[in-house]
């Protein structure tokens, strides 16, 4: 009977141990926790200070943070090549290197 006892005790002991250390329920998030969550997730891709930025002028109300950041070297290059297929020679070096510094 007392072997019993203790394990029943034990067992009892147990269950009320692991409910007082469950984990919590998950509150739902604050009006300022979403909207930096929606921020973030806006931001997604940037990293360093263009993250930063744009996370900053996200949670100021600026709609125009949503705004894609420079373009890369590799990008300019692609889009002035476009703007000047007709062109040969020494004319496409220009009006390319023109475009790259415009861009």
């Amino acid at each position: 009977m007392s072997m019993r006892l203790n394990v029943f005790l034990a067992s009892a002991a147990l269950v009320f141990a692991s409910a007082a250390f469950a984990a919590p329920a998950s509150k739902p998030l604050t009006t300022s926790q979403q909207k930096m969550a929606d921020c973030s997730h806006a931001a997604k891709g940037k990293t360093g200070a263009d993250y930063k930025g744009a996370v900053s002028n996200c949670m100021k109300g600026d709609t125009t943070a949503a705004a894609p950041s420079k373009m890369t070297s590799q990008e300019r290059m692609s889009a002035c090549a476009k703007e000047n297929a007709g062109k040969k020679g020494a004319d496409y070096k220009t009006a390319v290197s023109a475009c790259m510094k415009a861009h």
